[in-house]
C-alpha cells in the first residue's frame, strides 16, 4: 500500500505527476506511455524485438499482421509488477482466424497503483485531525486493443493489418480521460527470414480529460503557481521496424535471431535523436530445443544519459527470460535490466499462452 503522511494534502503531489505530462502543452512526447511497455515475457526476454517473427496471440499487440498465422483460437495472460509491486501491470488477449485469409484479435491491458491514501479531507472544518476522514482510490490506465489482420488472396508470405485502441485513464473521482487512435502494420514471412513495419498512433491518439477544478481551487493557498492543466493530451506517432531469420540445428536445435529499429517522430534520448525523428534499436535471441524449451536474451532502450558533471553516457536495458511449451500451453517468465544497467525498472514478468485445442 502506498501512503502518504503528510498532513498538508499531499494527494496533490500523486495528482500533479500525474498531469504533468499534459500540464504544460497538448503535444508531449511521452504521453499514453503504459501502452509502450509491451505484453508477453517472451518479448520481454527478447527485448522487445519481435515484430517481424510474431505470429501468435500476442501480435494483436505487436504487430497484427501476424495473427494471419494462427491455426486456432488462442488465448494469452500476463502479469507484472513494478515499484515494488506498488504498480501492478496486467495483460489478457483473446484471437482467432476467421478464415485462410484473415483473424481478428482483442486486447486489455491495465497499469495501476490501488489503496492510495486520500487524506485532502483529514483536517476538518474546525482544524481537528480526524482519521476517518481518509478514504481510498486507484490510479490506474486502460487500453483495449481491437486487431485484425488480412493477407492477399495472390501473396501467402505478406500480411497487412491494424489496430483501433480505446483508451480510458482514471485517477480516482479527480480525474478522467477517453482516448482514440489507430496502428498500422505489415509483416513478410518466407522461408527463414521475417520482415516487419509497425506504426503506432499513426493519426496521433488524443486523450481528453475531465478534471475537477475544486480540488485545485481548494489548495490554491498551498500551490499558488499550480493551474488547470490542458484538457487534450496528444500522443506522437511511433514507428518499429525488424527483421529477423531461424536457424535449425540437426533439426532438434533452433536459433530465433531478430534485430529491431524503435522510432519516434521527437527529439529524446535515444542514442540517434535529432528535433523530427528520434531511433533507438533492439536484438533479442531464442534458443529453443524441440519446440519444448526455450532460453532467451535481448538488449534494448539504448540511451544516451545525461551525467551530473555535463557528459553523456550511453545506457542500455539487458533481459533474459526462459519458457517452457507442452502441448497447447506454453509458460514464459522474463527478468527485465538485468544488472540496472539503465534507468528503466526492472521486474519479473510471467505469462501464459493457451491453444483452444487443448478444450477439444
Amino acid at each position: 500500500m502506498l501512503k502518504f503522511e503528510s498532513l498538508r494534502n499531499p494527494f496533490f503531489l500523486i495528482l500533479i505527476l500525474f498531469t504533468a505530462s499534459f500540464a504544460f502543452g497538448q503535444t508531449t512526447k511521452y504521453s499514453n506511455e503504459f501502452m509502450n511497455i509491451g505484453v508477453d515475457a517472451r518479448a520481454f526476454g527478447m527485448a522487445n524485438a519481435v515484430v517481424a517473427h510474431t505470429d501468435d496471440v500476442n501480435s494483436g499487440y505487436w504487430n497484427p499482421a501476424g495473427l494471419i498465422h494462427l491455426e486456432d483460437k488462442q488465448i494469452a495472460l500476463m502479469h507484472a509488477a513494478y515499484f515494488a509491486n506498488i504498480a501492478q501491470y496486467d495483460y489478457v488477449g483473446f484471437a482467432m482466424p476467421i478464415d485462410h485469409y484473415s483473424a481478428l484479435g482483442v486486447s486489455f491491458i491495465r497499469f495501476g497503483v490501488d489503496d492510495i491514501m486520500n487524506t485532502t479531507q483529514l483536517i476538518d472544518s474546525q482544524g481537528n485531525i480526524d482519521y476517518d476522514r481518509i478514504s481510498l482510490f486507484s490510479a490506474a490506465d486502460y487500453g483495449v486493443v481491437f486487431s485484425y489482420t488480412r493477407k492477399p488472396v495472390t501473396n501467402d508470405y505478406l500480411s497487412y493489418g491494424g489496430n483501433a485502441k480505446v483508451i480510458r485513464r482514471v485517477i480516482g473521482d479527480f480525474a478522467s480521460s477517453w482516448g482514440f487512435g489507430f496502428d498500422l502494420a505489415l509483416q513478410y514471412q518466407r522461408d527463414d527470414w521475417s520482415f516487419g513495419v509497425m506504426l503506432r498512433d499513426i493519426t496521433t491518439t488524443y486523450n481528453t480529460w475531465q478534471i475537477d477544478e475544486d480540488i485545485f481551487d481548494g489548495v490554491s493557498d498551498q500551490i499558488p503557481e499550480q493551474e488547470i492543466p490542458e484538457t487534450t493530451e496528444v500522443t506522437l506517432p511511433k514507428a518499429q521496424i525488424g527483421v529477423s531469420r531461424k536457424f535449425v540445428f540437426n533439426f532438434d536445435y533452433t536459433l530465433l535471431a531478430e534485430v529491431d529499429l524503435n522510432m519516434r517522430f521527437a527529439e529524446t534520448n535515444d542514442i540517434f535523436s535529432s528535433e523530427s525523428v528520434s531511433m533507438t534499436p533492439a536484438v533479442g535471441f531464442e534458443f529453443g530445443y524441440r519446440d519444448m524449451v526455450f532460453v532467451r536474451a535481448g538488449a534494448g532502450n539504448f540511451q544516451n544519459e545525461l551525467q551530473l558533471d555535463g557528459s553523456e553516457n550511453m545506457s542500455f536495458q539487458p533481459n533474459i527470460g526462459a519458457g517452457f511449451r507442452y502441448k497447447s500451453i506454453q509458460v514464459d517468465y522474463a527478468l527485465t535490466d538485468i544488472g540496472d544497467q539503465s534507468a528503466a525498472i526492472y521486474s519479473n514478468v510471467f505469462s501464459v499462452r493457451v491453444d483452444w485445442k487443448l478444450f477439444r
